[in-house]
């Protein structure tokens, strides 16, 4: 123990046996006469619980004292860092202790502490000095340090470097500074007019550029304590040309004094350098150390022309009672030469005892659909004056949805006043005004931010209600279709989208067979390449999901319309390319003679399937030709006796799409003298019209209402099914009656007639691009009196059988085949 006047200091730890039997009769006649002070000394970080000091016996209090007479500790500090055992009467650590949180760098570090007794009432001052320990390491501001020096600068030169810093004081604090050794740079101290060292980078040895443009260093900031405690930073000079001078400041340090309540604008220093320099070269601009603290550069500025330094921001003692301010001048030479100086600036304190707000608690998360009254914080102010000086008022702003409530002395409760929507407002910043009734009055405002918490309200929303693809067919699979997106007005859980697939049917087969989702982003994956002829258009019904609980979801239609290629080739029906077979031409041929007719079939739609013939190659191509348009070959002129008795002749079928697709057939043509039965029994027929062509007219008309009967009740169909699938959402139902509306169903009959009167062809085209659509085509074999028909791939087989089984009763004869499901219907007869 030491005492001096009426202090007592006890140290923790610290026991002279020698000097306690001395001083124990003093320290007994101390407390009778006067009111003794005790004084307790430990380190820093203490773990909770640690005993600081026995109070009740320092006190000359008994253990059964400390419960009767209610032996409390208060804090002078604002926050409870002490406790009492009511069973041993010992001081304890009742929370972590930071010494640098606490004092900073101060030199001495002392926590107030005032103890309580009742019955008598009396209060006894205590302290406790924190003691410093080892715990921080010097840190400095940035990781690396670019200096610039131009290869001319004479040996000897110093350049400022960073200090670096650390929180610890005493022998803990930073003592010195280390660099790595080398050739060009050692390592010199500098003390400030404040007594910090700072370290400056020296040259030794003339720089050369062309040898070493770049140099790197490593310096180490060292501290005093045991175990030592370092911290490094990495120093990068760039070795220049030129520019040799560099910019020097009248005075290397200025020093000066601001009082806290300056206004901004306040005119602070104006700083002046000047460069031997000439011309460009000796030109100055001024700015901040490149790496000043943002403190600093939100509360200064500087003009880079003159040099003049004023208040832009306001002055805090409390926060920042000074700043160390690193001022660069540069020339604008090239390179660039800077010079450095420092400005300590001292920030004075004013007496500005203003009322102070205290949180009690602070303000919890309210659901939006809080009720009015809900408790958000608890509130309490003090104002250190007393009278009507430390009479404080409390004051919210009149638009906000919250109100203060009175609880006891100097209490509120701070809560709800209105209805509350987190899609509106997410986080209110409540000002707190609290003014005192002194003359002038003070007031101090405090902040208090209160977010609302989300409750699942909004639904997912699709940025459209229904989307239109067109995607060409023969796609890879895998490839992605469509990204549809959806946004939700919630918050979190609350507004994280999920998508899927509503099941559904596409040709009696799950949608989900076609393509695949994202559930992540919304992406529509294709599952297999799509074949226009097999499927030209189908429907998603995909949904967008919220995660909240409840969960709240929206629907929305991806209509996929697939588009046509010209990935089939002509195919040759008759005469058949894989059956060898001669044509015979009797010599007395006129010209346009009908020698045969080739017949082809595309299985594309639209401009893609636009069949036209050409001879490619001929043995006479004077000889013979062929209809661009229904494929027959003529003789182009008589035969003559001079023509060859075997002609051969290519025929290329070609389509009209891009690129063009071709396929050929071969013809071999024997000119015979004579005429054969069956050529004679053709020419009769071909000259004659048959007597059954009304017959074939009139089935021809009758399947064609057939066919437009038969589309209009599957129209009907899914129309019941769309329904039926719908349920009663009433939003879709409008959706699909404004398509419907847009899509009506159109029928266009086409006739065309020859010279001679039977039909020549006959094209139905209708249908709307929703239903599913058909292609018939007639192709008459010149080598027969009776037509082959061919039904080219049907959408489906079952809406035709009522055609098929009535042209199979009239035509026995006809051959019927498949082709894709173009809404075309095309009958050639010769």
């Amino acid at each position: 123990m030491h005492f001096r006047g009426s202090r007592m200091t006890k140290t923790i730890g610290y026991r002279d046996w020698r000097w306690q039997a001395l001083l124990w009769h003093h320290v007994f006649l101390l407390w009778t006469t006067v009111d003794a002070q005790t004084r307790y000394s430990i380190p820093e970080e203490l773990k909770q619980g640690s005993v600081v000091g026995n109070l009740a016996k320092d006190l000359s209090l008994g253990l059964s004292e400390i419960f009767e007479r209610k032996l409390r500790v208060a804090s002078e500090a604002g926050k409870q860092y002490f406790s009492v055992d009511a069973g041993k009467g010992e001081l304890l650590v009742n929370d972590r202790i930071d010494r640098e949180a606490l004092c900073g760098q101060s030199a001495s570090c002392v926590l107030p502490l005032q103890v309580v007794v009742e019955n008598p009432l009396r209060s006894h001052r205590i302290e406790v000095e924190i003691k410093d320990i080892n715990d921080n390491s010097p840190r400095f501001l940035t990781d690396e340090i670019n200096l610039k020096i131009p290869e001319l600068v004479a040996v000897g030169t110093r350049f400022p470097l960073e200090s670096a810093e650390d929180p610890d004081v005493g022998g803990n604090s930073l003592k010195s500074y280390t660099i790595l050794k080398n050739d060009y740079f050692s390592l010199k101290f500098k003390t400030e007019k404040n007594g910090l060292t700072a370290p400056e980078l020296v040259l030794e040895k003339s720089l050369d550029r062309e040898n070493m443009s770049i140099h790197q260093l490593l310096i180490t900031a060292l501290d005093g304590g045991n175990p030592v405690k370092s911290g490094t930073c990495k120093i990068i000079i760039h070795v220049l040309d030129i520019n040799d001078n560099v910019p020097i400041f009248d005075e290397k340090e200025y020093k000066l004094s601001l009082k806290e309540n300056s206004t901004k604008g306040t005119f602070v220093l104006k700083v002046k350098a000047s460069d031997i320099d000439h011309g460009v070269n000796s030109e100055i601009k001024y700015s901040f150390g490149s790496r000043t603290a943002e403190a600093v550069l939100s509360t200064f500025e500087i003009d880079e022309q003159t040099g003049q330094i004023v208040l832009k921001g306001e002055l805090d003692y409390e926060t920042f009672p000074s700043y160390l301010i690193d001022i660069t001048a540069k020339d604008k030479g090239v390179p660039e030469m800077e010079g450095h100086c420092r400005l300590q600036l001292n920030i004075e304190d004013i007496n500005d005892n203003a009322p102070e707000i205290i949180l009690t608690s602070k303000p919890s998360p309210v659901r939006e659909d809080a009720p009015s009254g809900t408790v958000v914080a608890l509130i309490s102010v003090k104002d250190i004056d007393s009278g009507d000086n430390g009479k404080v008022t409390l004051q919210l702003p009149k638009s906000s949805p919250f109100a203060l409530k009175p609880t006891f002395a100097k209490s509120f409760e701070l809560v709800t006043n209105g209805a509350l929507d987190r899609e509106r407002v997410s986080e209110y910043k409540i000002e707190i005004t609290a003014t005192d009734s002194g003359s002038p009055p003070l007031s101090s405002k405090k902040m208090i931010s209160v977010s609302i918490t989300d409750v699942n309200d909004n639904p997912p929303v699709f940025s459209q209600s229904s989307y239109n693809v067109y995607l060409k067919e023969n796609g890879v699979a895998g490839s992605i279709l469509y990204s549809v997106s959806a946004c939700d007005l919630d918050a979190g859980q609350n507004a994280k989208v999920s998508y899927s697939i509503v099941d559904s049917k596409v040709h009696d087969v799950s949608v989900s067979s076609y393509v695949y989702m994202n559930s992540e982003n919304g992406s529509i994956y294709s599952m297999h390449s799509f074949d226009y002829e097999k499927v030209k258009v189908f429907h998603i019904q995909v949904q967008a999901k919220d995660q909240g609980s409840p969960s709240l979801s929206t629907n929305a239609t991806v209509h996929v319309f697939i588009l046509d290629q010209n990935d089939n080739a002509p195919a040759v029906i008759y005469p058949s390319p894989h059956a060898a077979s001669h044509l015979r031409v009797p010599r007395t041929a006129k010209a346009g003679h009908l020698v045969t007719k080739v017949t082809a079939v595309d299985a594309d739609s639209g401009h893609n399937a636009w069949i036209s013939y050409k001879v490619s190659e001929a043995t006479d191509a004077s000889l013979f030709t062929v209809s661009v348009y229904t494929g027959e070959v003529r003789t182009k002129r008589a035969v003559s006796e001079h023509d060859d008795s075997s002609q051969r002749l290519l025929v290329e079928v070609q389509d009209d799409g891009e690129a063009v697709q071709s396929a050929t057939v071969t013809l071999s043509i024997l000119l015979e003298d004579g005429v054969s039965e069956p050529m004679l029994e053709l020419r009769h027929k071909v000259s004659e019209p048959s007597k059954t062509s009304g017959t074939i007219t009139l089935y021809l008309i009758v399947s064609l209402a057939s066919v437009s009967v038969l589309s209009l009740v599957t129209l009907l169909v899914l129309a019941v099914k769309c329904l039926r699938s719908s349920g009663s959402d009433a939003s879709c139902c409008m959706r699909r009656t404004h398509c419907d509306e847009d899509k009506k169903p159109n029928r266009n009959l086409h006739i065309q007639l020859n010279s001679d009167g039977p039909i020549k062809y006959v094209e139905v085209l209708g249908g709307d691009v929703m239903s599913q659509s058909h292609s018939f085509r007639s192709c008459m074999s010149p080598m027969s009196e009776y037509s082959d028909f061919t039904l080219v791939k049907p959408s489906s087989t079952t809406d035709f059988k009522e055609v098929i089984s009535v042209l199979d009763a009239s035509l026995p004869d006809s051959t019927w085949t498949f082709e894709s499901q173009q809404v075309s219907t095309e009958f050639y007869t010769n």
